[in-house]
C-alpha cells in the first residue's frame, strides 16, 4: 500500500496532468489538439513539431495521465534529436513519473546510450530515493551504462525498494560481465541482503547462476571474508 506521501505525490501528478491538459486544449496560441499532439511528438521523435508547439507556449514540462514529460516520453523511446530540443527548452531532467522513473531511468533501461549521456551532462540525477538509473543498468546488463553512471558517481551499493543493490541485480539476471566489473570496486559491498534474505551470490545460486556465485564467493575470500554455509534449493 502506497505511504501517505506517495498517494499525495501520486494525485498532485494526476492533478497537473489535468491541468496540462485543460489549459492546452482551451484557446489560445497553440490551439485545440496541441496537448495530445505535444505528446505524441514526443513519443515518435517529431521534434519540428514539438519545437513548433513550444515556441507557440507549450510548457516543456507538460506530462500526461501517466506523470510522464514530454522529456521523459522522448527519452524513453530513444529519441535523441527530441530530447535535445527540450533541453534547449529547459524542460526538468530530475521529474519522475508515477511510477518513480525518470527520463535518464527509461534511457538507461532501455539501452539509449546517446539519450543518456545528453542527459546526464544536462545534469540528470544520478542517485536518489528508490530505483535508480545504476539499479537499471544493472538489471538490464548494460555495461557501457553502468561504467557512465559509476563514472558519474552513482552510488555502487545503494539500496532499491526491495534492498537490492546494483550487484545484487545482476548477479540474479546472469549478467556476469557486470558482475565481474562490479567486483573489481573495493566499495561493493558482497555481504548486503534484499528484503528476502538473499546475498548476491545466494540469488545467483536461487536462479541457477553458479558461475556468479562461484565469482563473488572467490572475491569474498579473498577480500578475507567468510562465505554462508547454507544451501540454496534450485527449482
Amino acid at each position: 500500500m502506497p505511504s501517505p506521501d506517495r498517494s499525495f505525490r501520486l494525485a498532485l501528478r494526476s492533478l497537473l496532468a489535468a491541468a496540462s491538459a485543460f489549459v492546452l486544449l482551451g484557446a489560445g496560441p497553440a490551439g485545440a489538439g496541441s496537448y495530445e499532439d505535444a505528446l505524441s511528438s514526443a513519443r515518435l521523435g517529431d521534434t519540428s513539431q514539438l519545437v513548433g508547439l513550444l515556441g507557440k507556449g507549450i510548457d516543456p514540462d507538460t506530462v500526461d495521465a501517466q506523470g510522464n514529460t514530454l522529456l521523459i516520453l522522448a527519452a524513453r523511446e530513444g529519441q535523441l534529436a527530441t530530447v535535445e530540443a527540450l533541453l534547449k527548452y529547459r524542460a526538468s531532467v530530475g521529474t519522475r513519473n508515477l511510477a518513480g522513473d525518470s527520463a535518464l531511468m527509461l534511457a538507461v533501461l532501455a539501452g539509449h546510450e546517446q539519450v543518456a549521456d545528453v542527459l546526464m551532462k544536462a545534469g540528470a540525477p544520478i542517485n536518489q530515493d528508490g530505483w535508480t538509473p545504476l539499479h537499471y543498468a544493472a538489471f538490464e546488463g548494460r555495461l557501457v551504462l553502468l561504467d557512465k553512471l559509476l563514472a558519474a558517481g552513482a552510488e555502487a551499493n545503494a539500496a532499491a525498494p526491495n534492498k537490492s543493490t546494483a550487484l545484487m541485480l545482476a548477479a540474479r539476471n546472469g549478467h556476469i560481465d557486470v558482475v565481474r566489473r562490479l567486483l573489481k570496486r573495493p566499495d561493493v559491498d558482497l555481504d548486503m541482503v534484499n528484503d528476502a534474505g538473499l546475498t548476491a551470490d545466494n540469488w545467483a545460486l536461487q536462479n541457477a547462476n553458479t558461475d556468479i556465485a562461484d565469482l563473488i564467493r572467490a572475491e569474498r575470500r579473498r577480500r578475507g571474508g567468510k562465505n554462508p554455509s547454507i544451501t540454496i534449493e534450485i527449482e
